[in-house]
């Protein structure tokens, strides 16, 4: 068996049920210890910040829910041009069963970000370029829910929300480099800067953990609900 016979043949629904099953389970375990320890780490052993004070330990929950609100958008997008040109259906059920989940994160970082913007900022809300693209995002996220579900044959809402995902996906960049195009309040990107990054070793180092955490259990949540789409369609026997 070639390569891509191999890898072709993990998108056969039946294999693939059983993949995810097994890696499933890791990736729920993984996230649980690093979870806690970016938690722990975050909120409670990193100084504070001379600045704001202990009023930046939001970060360690918006930031990686901002970051996964993006990645999981971007993997929805790529979910859709391949279900659209091959016509997979595991990778229709990623699309769908990614949205959700999406969504979720987005609002977890706007409601973090509206937290964190009261004190700083003096109000909840304001139109800033990072904020508005954002909640965009969460409508586009909505919208590929209420698309899938209003839809009654599976392949055909799968297809609509592919190309909804697709032509939507314009605004992550948006999102992403909205504090470089305008005039924001919103601050700078800490996860892109690495190289020369922005915060001290014993801040950032538990907000790397919380955004692996955050992927594992997107992981395992996504594994989970790809299962249960595939169910739901009939590709996987019961029993």
């Amino acid at each position: 068996m070639t390569f891509w016979t191999w890898l072709k043949s993990l998108t056969s629904p039946p294999i693939f049920f059983v993949l995810a099953q097994r890696c499933g389970f890791w990736f729920g375990l993984i996230s649980v210890p690093l979870l806690a320890y970016g938690l722990i780490g975050g909120l409670l052993l990193a100084p504070p910040d001379y600045q704001q004070g202990e009023g930046y330990r939001i970060i360690y929950v918006h930031v990686p829910a901002a970051w996964m609100s993006l990645f999981i958008y971007s993997l929805m997008a790529l979910a859709g041009g391949i279900a659209l040109i091959w016509r997979i259906k595991v990778w229709e059920c990623l699309l769908t069963a990614a949205a959700p989940i999406g969504a979720s994160f987005t609002a977890l970082a706007l409601v973090t970000g509206m937290l964190w913007g009261k004190p700083m900022w003096g109000a909840y809300w304001v139109w800033d370029a990072r904020l508005t693209s954002e909640l965009v995002l969460l409508f586009l996220y909505l919208g590929v829910i209420v698309l899938h579900q209003s839809i009654a044959d599976a392949r055909a809402a799968a297809r609509a929300c592919a190309l909804l995902a697709m032509v939507g996906f314009v605004n992550v960049p948006i999102v992403h480099y909205s504090v470089e195009w305008w005039n924001t309040l919103h601050q700078g990107s800490i996860l892109p800067k690495l190289g020369k990054p922005t915060l001290d070793r014993s801040m950032l180092t538990p907000l790397l953990v919380m955004l692996l955490g955050f992927q594992s259990f997107f992981g395992y949540a996504l594994l989970r609900r790809v299962q249960n789409e595939l169910l739901v369609r009939g590709e996987i026997q019961r029993g």
